[in-house]
Formats: C-alpha cells, sequence, structure tokens
C-alpha cells in the first residue's frame, strides 16, 4: 500500500506492535485523525487491518469508519425487528448524543483494528517459531542419525582392520 498510493498515507505509526497498547494510545489517535477530519483534509477514513479468529487464521477487513453512517445503524436495527432509533425520545438531544458517543466509538474500532492486528502477528510469529523449532528437531534428528551411522561404520572399519591384523598374525 506504501508503494501504491504513497500520496493517500497521512500518516503510519510502526511502533504499535512492539509495545502494550492501551485504549489511551487509541483514543489519542483517533482524536488526531477527528481533528484533521474536523479540517477537511480528508472527506473518509477507512482502515485496513487484519481480524484475528484464531492462531492459524487471520482475516483481512477493509472498514470504512469516517464518516459514520446512521443509515447503516437504522437498518440494522430495524433488520432485528427493534424500534427505530427515531421513535425514541432522547434526552439530551440525539445530536447532543452522538457527538459525545462517536468519538469514543470511532477510538474503541481503531483499538480494537490495531488489538486484532497485534494479536494476528504475534499468532503468526509464534506459528513460524513453533514450525521452525519443529525444522529444527527434524534436522538434529536426522543429523544425530547419521553422525551415529559414521560412527558406527568407522569402528566397525576399525574392528576388521584389528581382526584381520590378528589373523595375519
Amino acid at each position: 500500500f506504501k508503494k501504491s498510493c504513497p500520496k493517500n498515507i497521512i500518516k503510519n505509526i510502526d511502533d504499535f506492535s512492539h509495545r502494550n497498547i492501551a485504549f489511551k494510545d487509541a483514543s489519542e489517535l483517533a482524536q488526531e485523525v477527528l481533528t484533521m477530519f474536523a479540517e477537511e483534509k480528508f472527506d473518509n477514513c477507512t482502515i485496513i487491518y487484519n481480524q484475528f479468529k484464531s492462531v492459524i487464521m487471520q482475516k483481512p477487513i477493509v472498514k470504512k469508519i469516517i464518516p459514520f453512517d446512521i443509515k447503516i445503524l437504522e437498518n440494522e436495527i430495524e433488520i432485528k425487528g427493534e424500534k427505530s432509533p427515531s421513535s425514541y425520545i432522547f434526552e439530551p438531544s440525539r445530536e447532543e448524543i452522538f457527538e459525545e458517543l462517536l468519538p469514543l466509538n470511532f477510538a474503541l474500532q481503531l483499538y480494537k483494528a490495531i488489538l486484532d492486528n497485534s494479536a494476528g502477528e504475534k499468532a503468526a510469529r509464534m506459528t513460524a517459531m513453533d514450525s521452525a523449532t519443529n525444522n529444527a528437531n527434524t534436522m538434529i534428528n536426522n543429523l544425530t542419525l547419521k553422525y551415529n551411522r559414521a560412527r558406527q561404520a568407522y569402528i566397525t572399519k576399525e574392528l576388521i582392520e584389528i581382526i584381520s591384523g590378528a589373523e595375519a598374525v
């Protein structure tokens, strides 16, 4: 992605994979992104990460998270058979609630993506190390077998020479 679309990348943070990630880190990053969005430095934000499914499987996810589409939420609620959000009475107003909750939701989505990606990376490393250990053990066993065979052949050769020498005398 860095090679194909470098102008679309505003900021890249690499050090999340080498340390423990706190919600505070994701919250600060979310605030920075929301500030840039408010300053109209970009018109939408898509997050791309590996969703952790299991130790051997991670699923690539591409998710648009800014701007938040309230229609998607309303459709999900209607599919579940619940009341439409427009039929609820909000105190304070619906806009004030969304103004407070959407930044938190955005930070939470970033945090989840960072944790999923980190878990997937650690799982991939663990799988690679397990595979390397198994390969090393197999190699050690094969080399030990070859060494023992070579040593046994040398000892047999020495014994044959000693026995042949004793018979000659």
